[in-house]
């Protein structure tokens, strides 16, 4: 594991469109600071409830009404755009600095991952570089395991994990786990209008269903399926890598948390449900790194290097993973090759 110093600094290569403010106190990157305002509390919980809602609908409008091959389309693309943008972009990148991305790939990164619809970008951050500092003990966001071991205790902290901690008043000091982001001027305004990106991220699937279909039904469905329903099962299965995965799964590599492998997330969430990886190796760019672990966020990281936009970036040698491995774990295999998307 990455110490606290390693996992709050661990993306520090300078940038020349970054503040030089010295030791100027940071701006803040939010629109409501650290502090979640009652208008901020209601706006998360109309992002998380008509989704929701939408996607409990679903199954009875796709059996009454039908779903077009254009709605299933919207969907998956915006999906996948969204996942990405959190993986490669929120993650990956940008919180554990896993590789280095040219200007563009940094800045279409930061708006992929905003129009998920999971938070301002250096709140996002901020929130998980604690997470890891704290993973699974005191001090943690989001832990399944803060209320005990009990039975009712585990299903009160997974609801917590999985949803509970997003309410609480509570917010980590941005500027003590994100300042690299904050100092950059054109992040720090990407994650400042986030309200702006979801307003895209929700129009979009609905004006490309109107206009393919020149008709107000086809906005209508395009929005049902292509936003509603695809930001509650992308918000789902993201939380569930906080919740599920910190609860059961693998653990076939040492962590100093309960972080597990869970496979039957992998497809969904891009190649992060291969947690137990992560948590032993949070910089690694690959998470799923034994033969037919899928990971299509180390797949397209690898393309974005071969097509020159991203660089330095941190595969992981078979060495540096067995020496993470439980004793017992498949035993150890030698040589130093490195293992890149499969």
């Amino acid at each position: 594991m990455t110490s606290s110093s390693d996992v709050i600094n661990e993306n520090p290569h300078k940038d020349p469109h970054e503040d030089r403010s010295g030791g100027a106190a940071l701006p803040s990157a939010t629109l409501g600071g650290e502090q979640k305002r009652s208008v901020e509390q209601i706006t998360l919980l109309l992002f998380i409830t008509v989704p929701f809602l939408a996607l409990l609908a679903a199954v009875p409008l796709a059996w009454g009404w039908g779903v077009s091959w254009l709605d299933l389309g919207l969907l998956v693309f915006f999906y996948f755009l969204g996942c990405h943008g959190i993986t490669i972009g929120f993650h990956r990148h940008f919180t554990h600095g896993s590789f280095k991305a040219k200007r563009p790939l940094k800045i279409a990164l930061a708006i992929a991952g905003s129009m998920a619809v999971e938070g301002p970008l250096v709140r996002w951050v901020a929130d998980h570089r604690k997470h890891h500092k704290f993973s699974d003990a005191e001090g943690d966001p989001h832990s399944p395991w803060r209320y005990g071991e009990t039975v009712p205790a585990l299903i009160k902290g997974l609801w917590w994990a999985h949803i509970g901690w997003m309410f609480d008043e509570e917010q980590t000091p941005q500027d003590k786990y994100a300042p690299d982001l904050i100092k950059d001027r054109t992040l720090r305004a990407i994650s400042r209008q986030f309200v702006l990106w979801t307003v895209v991220s929700l129009a979009l699937p609905a004006v490309i269903g109107g206009l393919v279909t020149m008709s107000w039904w086809g906005a209508f469905t395009g929005f049902f399926w292509g936003s509603l329903v695809r930001v509650a099962l992308l918000h789902h299965v993201t939380w569930s890598i906080n919740s599920i995965c910190h609860a059961v799964g693998k653990r076939p590599f040492k962590s100093r948390d309960r972080s597990g492998n869970v496979w039957w997330l992998a497809i969904l969430s891009c190649g992060e449900s291969w947690h137990n990886l992560h948590h032993a190796d949070p910089t690694s760019a690959r998470h799923g790194v034994e033969r037919g672990q899928l990971d299509s966020s180390a797949r397209l990281i690898r393309w974005f290097e071969q097509l020159g936009w991203a660089y330095d970036v941190r595969w992981p040698s078979r060495s540096r993973i067995d020496s993470r491995r439980n004793v017992g774990e498949g035993g150890s295999r030698r040589g130093e090759e490195t293992v890149k998307a499969a």
